[in-house]
């Protein structure tokens, strides 16, 4: 079986990754792949996932988590999707680290599948945005104490994926960047549930035609319909071009509340962020998805 784990991160997602995945279950039964959301998360995997340390109390609930792969003959691939694989929210920044506790989740997760293949996949977001954002849903004296003891100009995702690559070896990861994903939407969910590129998807521009006006819509429109479209590289190109003529920008555009985070802090995370991507590429074991 191969299993498929979306982990977030947090305000990465709002839900898309399982919409996309009902909307192509067809697809998706057709090749054997079944998945589930955050409510499978929540009931099963975080009272686990939550109790690390008490490995001889938690032996029956790991077992149980193998119970919850399908048995059907056809089944090949299984999704598990929720923000929270990583950590919840709440617990994303602590000891100077972004998703401190990810490697040891993934660890814990690679031990009960350890006969099977194991994926992991991450949206990234820009820590300029990401960070405050986070901040702001925790309450006053967590964020005060977080921000008084931990030095939040050198948070990164670099930190975690090698976390994760060095306390769960074996599970590969895929990542990709927020930002990108009106252009690989579906790189993104084809990748995911382990599909063909050239697999047609229903929702595949959704998302980018949401953040257009009308006449970027009906040019995308034009594009994607046609019986001979272009290929991949100058479609994405195509898609790049309309998005920059006809982007409607309160749709791509937010306010980040956190007091004193301002436009210069996020464009020196800005900078930092496409290193990091560059870093990332080369690290063993990591495939990021680009537009």
């Amino acid at each position: 079986m191969q299993v498929a784990i979306h982990a977030g991160v947090a305000f990465t997602d709002e839900g898309r990754v399982l919409n996309s995945l009902k909307k192509n279950s067809e697809t998706l039964a057709a090749k054997g792949v079944k998945f589930f959301g955050p409510r499978r998360y929540k009931t099963v995997f975080r009272p686990v996932l939550n109790n690390l340390d008490t490995q001889v109390a938690d032996l029956a609930s790991r077992q149980n988590l193998k119970t919850l792969l399908p048995s059907e003959p056809n089944a090949q691939r299984t999704i598990f999707s929720s923000q929270g694989f990583a950590s919840d929210p709440p617990l994303a920044l602590q000891d100077g680290q972004l998703y401190p506790l990810a490697g040891r989740r993934m660890a814990l997760l690679e031990q009960v599948y350890h006969d099977h293949e194991i994926e992991l996949f991450m949206g990234l977001r820009n820590p300029g945005s990401f960070i405050p954002k986070l901040l702001m849903t925790l309450s006053e004296q967590s964020r005060v104490e977080i921000i008084r003891n931990t030095d939040l100009s050198c948070l990164s995702w670099i930190g975690m994926i090698e976390d994760i690559r060095d306390l769960a070896p074996s599970i590969q990861i895929t990542l990709w960047c927020n930002e990108d994903t009106p252009f690989i939407w579906g790189d993104v969910i084809r990748a995911l549930a382990g599909l063909d590129e050239n697999t047609a998807l229903a929702d595949e521009y959704d998302l980018l035609l949401s953040l257009l006006d009308e006449a970027g819509q009906n040019k995308v429109l034009e594009l994607t319909v046609q019986e001979s479209p272009p290929d991949r590289i100058s479609l994405k190109d195509h898609l790049a071009n309309i998005f920059e003529d006809h982007v409607q920008a309160e749709k791509v555009e937010e306010e980040l509340h956190l007091p004193g985070w301002n436009d210069e802090i996020v464009d020196a995370f800005s900078e930092l962020y496409e290193q990091d991507l560059d870093r990332l590429c080369e690290i063993p074991g990591v495939r990021v998805l680009k537009p």
